[in-house]
This record gives C-alpha cells, structure tokens and sequence, in this order.
C-alpha cells in the first residue's frame, strides 16, 4: 500500500500489502469571492459558479477580457488645498509645490484580481474564483475628507447579498479549503459582520476549509486609536466557526500597481484635472501644460508615450504617480496569506506553521506594531479572538509573524496548523472510506480499515506531522462492536472510526470521529 501524506513537496510513501491506500487530499485550494470585469467561461456566463485556475492569464482570461484588456484600477481625484494639508486628512499631500487631496472613488475600488495575483507571487498553484458579478458604476466623486477615511470607503457597488450568494456556491465544493474574500472589507460596518459569521458558519458546518479574514479597519488604521478597530473586528465576529476562521491585521502595502497607472486613472481621464498641480502659478511648467493640454484636446492619442513624456517633463507628476501606486497597491493580506499557506504546505507540509515568513510584492505596512502591540492582538481576556500580525523587522522586512485561529481560549484549536492537520486527516480518510461503501459492516472491514488508516497515520508521523517518539504517541485508531459501534450501528449499515492525533505533543490527543454508511449492514 502507498500512503502520501501530502500533496506537493512532503511526501512519505509506505509500502504494504493492502491496495488502495489512503492519499492526502490537497490543503490550500482557496476560493476568492469578489468582483469581476466579466465572468465568461468556454461562451457561458459563470457569474456564481466556481471556477479552478492555476495561474494569472486564466484568472484574466475569464474575468477580465480579452488579452491586451487593462485591468481595473481605482479611479483618483486631485483636489487642490488652499492651504498646507491639515492633521486629520490621511488623503491630504504634498506635490512639489501644491497642497492637494489625492483621495480614490470609492466605486471604482475592487481587490480580488490583485489579491488572486498575490496569492500566485506568494507560492499559490491551484484556485477556485466565484465571481459575485460584475464592476459598478463610478460615482464620480473621491472620498470625503476625515480621519475616518476607513468608515469613508465603502464601495456602493459591493453587496451583502453577492457576497453570500457567491459564498452558498461553494457549499458543495468539497475540495476548496480556504475562504478568501478581500473586499468584504469594503461593506458597511453591519454587512461587513453578517458576512463575516456567514463564512465562519459554513465553515464550520462543512468541516474541510478555513476562512482567512481580514481586519476592517486594516486599510488606513490611526495610530493611537487603531486597537478600537480591533475590538470592533471581535465583537463582529460572533461565536461559531472560531476555530475555522484566521485574521490578520493590518494591510500590505504591495509594488503590484508599479507601473500600471498613467493620468487616465485620474478624474475620469480629464487631463486638465491635473494641471493645477502639474503647472502650478508658484512653479510654472509650460512643457507640462502644453502636453496636458494636447491630451484634452485629443491631439496627443498615444496614452503610453504621453505618459512617459509627462514623467520626464514633470517631477511632480513622476510623485504624484508614485502616491496613487502606494495607495492603489495597498491590499488586505488575505490573498498573500493563502499563497504562503500553500508555499509552506509544499516546502514542509500543512502541520508547519505558515509563519516567520516573508511574503513576496510587500513593501510596507499600513501600520507598525511592536511587540506589545502584537501580545495584545495574539491574546485577548475579553473575546479569547486571537488575530495574526504582519511585522517589519530590520533586516528582515515584512514578516507573517502569526499562526493562530480566532479560538484563541481553545486548548485543542487555537492555532491555524493542528486545525489544518486534523481537517487533512479526517478529509483524506472520509475519501478514502468511500470505497468501501459495499463493504459488509464487520470484523475483517474493520480490520481493513484499521490498518489502512494506521500506515496513513504513521506516515505522517514519520515525516514529521505528528509527535511521539512512537507511532503509539503519535496516534490510535479505534474501530469495531462495542469500541466506537454498537448492535443499532451494525443494524443501520453504519461504520464508525475513531481517530486520536498528537498534532503538538506526544500523547496529548485530539479526537476526530469518522463515520461511513455502508450498503451492506
């Protein structure tokens, strides 16, 4: 018999006598839920329908047209300030000589394609895309101004509604493993919480995927009153599906939007918008002017070459590209966080935590913590809700620097890789189990069984996903009348298994109880 314990990277194979062995079943396969440009499969729309790619051209393919389509982008308006930009404006800048507002339109602003690409720069293979339906309008007008920039964005265009009926497509996805949903962030605060529990709640109900969720709040957090966004996150979280959820706290700022904007994602693609600021009365720049003005005119059609031109004529548009890419590229870190869950899967299997890593694209962060910050988000007296961090460190940079679920009180389930595991074990056995539904239900099944699931086990244990310095430490596998069945089971055709796992230390147990109806009782 050949047993494989994981899917890529780790595997550990053990020879036997018995045919037909148990095989690990795949651990990161995450579906993205969000907004799409289209959603057209072989001429067939397939808004709300589960979609496996493996790799950004099919994302793009499907969800956002032909090749040569530019992809979406967030559309900017520069406002100019009569006066130096005032505490309170997280918007607000300085562009060579000009105080101004350089603030999205709430409408335009989408993350599931750049959090799709995270995921594939950060190590991810294989996904599956629900597209909840397609762009909105713009609104034409940029976020008010304020300190609560984060309250400001909330896109019109995202709904409660597509949200969950994307997410009740994948109830019967039995292979995706990972909820991701980047731009649940962007519903008011009351959807935003029912969406939430809603993806922690199947979850649960289904037993075989993790939720990775992001802080509302993470976008443009203050930096003395960020922890209220923090206990908001808590509270909107409820009580089921803890263990099958993971947070991580706060956005990335990522380099995916360098070099992918020009001046049409500014005010509609009115050039003159720009000119206040490009040739401003203190600084006067002709060559600027007279471009922009070309541009308005339609006698300058080139949108590549005019830009490069406006690079080279105006240091202020050169920063005032700079800013939009920072702020269009800032993300939440669900995307990358379900790349590095299948980088670490692959390079040391799913019992490795998928932490004390260095993503891939991360610049920055939206905000700094120290480690006092972070022993507040890992434990907290009041909720038990634990939430994982981004750090930078010198030397290092930005670092995933957290591994736990939001069961953060549970003995059994408060970090992210024993959940993982005990969900890859008892998903590859329920699989596996499968092919004896016309098994008769009695000594020599259980006995199959038994064996079959103890070569699996041991080589897990072997490569390191359970600990013990014996199998017998390691794990037990209990099946059989008056074990884990009884008469009545036997008369209904049921069979029953249990399984107990050392995923942390040596013959300390987890339970999981497996049960397979049989044809033949």
């Amino acid at each position: 018999m050949n047993a494989t314990i994981a899917p890529t990277g780790i595997r550990s194979r053990i020879d036997g006598s018995l045919p037909g062995g148990i095989v690990a079943v795949a651990t990161a396969i995450p579906a993205f839920i969000g907004y799409t440009a289209q959603a057209t499969l072989d001429g067939t729309d397939c808004t709300c329908v589960p979609v496996k790619i493996g790799s950004m051209a099919e994302f793009d393919a499907i969800f956002t047209g032909p090749p040569g389509t530019r992809p979406q982008a967030p559309r900017y308006r520069v406002t100019v300030l009569p006066s130096p930009p005032a505490d309170g404006d997280d918007d607000a800048e300085t562009v060579g000589f000009v105080s101004c507002r350089i603030a999205p339109d709430p409408a335009t602003v989408y993350w599931l394609r750049d959090s799709v690409r995270m995921f594939f720069e950060n190590g991810g293979t294989e996904a599956r895309i629900v597209s909840a339906g397609p762009f909105g309008a713009a609104s034409g007008h940029a976020a008010p101004p304020g300190a609560a920039f984060v309250d400001a964005l909330v896109n019109p265009n995202v709904r409660l509604a597509d949200l969950q009926a994307a997410l009740a497509a994948l109830k019967t996805s039995s292979d995706v493993t990972l909820y991701v949903v980047p731009e649940a962030t962007l519903l008011p605060d009351a959807d935003a919480l029912a969406l939430t529990q809603s993806l922690l709640a199947q979850s649960a109900a289904l037993g075989t995927c993790l939720t990775l969720l992001d802080v509302k709040g993470g976008l443009r957090p203050d930096p003395q009153a960020w922890p209220q966004d923090i206990a908001a996150f808590r509270r909107s979280t409820g009580d089921i599906g803890l263990d099958f959820g993971a947070a991580y706290y706060p956005f990335l700022i990522t380099a995916l939007r360098s070099g992918t904007l020009d001046y049409t994602d500014f005010d509609g693609g009115d050039a003159r918008a720009l000119l206040p600021v490009l040739n401003p009365d203190a600084m006067p720049n002709p060559a600027a002017a007279q471009l922009l003005q070309a541009i308005a005119a339609g006698t300058a059609p080139d949108v590549a070459k005019n830009h490069q031109a406006l690079l080279i004529a105006s240091p202020a548009y050169a920063a005032l590209i700079a800013i939009v890419e920072r702020k269009a590229g800032t993300l939440p870190p669900s995307g990358a966080v379900a790349g590095i869950f299948a980088r670490v899967d692959a390079d040391a299997g799913v019992w490795t935590a998928p932490a004390n890593v260095v993503p891939a694209m991360v610049a920055d962060l939206t905000l700094r913590l120290s480690d006092q910050d972070q022993a507040g988000l890992n434990v907290d007296a009041v909720s038990g809700k634990s939430i994982d961090a981004f750090r930078l460190f010198a030397g290092r940079g930005v670092v995933l620097w957290g591994a736990r679920t939001l069961d953060g009180n549970s003995q059994d389930w408060r970090y992210v890789p024993v959940r993982r595991t005990a969900v890859m074990v008892e998903q590859s056995i329920r699989a596996w189990l499968r092919s004896l539904v016309f098994a008769a239900n009695d000594a020599n099944t259980w006995a199959y069984a038994q064996s079959a699931i103890e070569q699996f086990l041991t080589g897990l244990w072997q490569a390191g996903g359970l600990q013990g310095t014996k199998p017998s430490e390691a794990f037990a596998v209990q099946v059989g009348l008056g074990t884990t069945m009884t008469a009545d089971d036997l008369l209904d055709g049921v069979l029953r298994i249990t399984v107990l796992l050392a995923i942390t230390r040596p013959a300390e147990f987890i339970v999981i109880g497996i049960e397979q109806p049989l044809a033949i009782g």
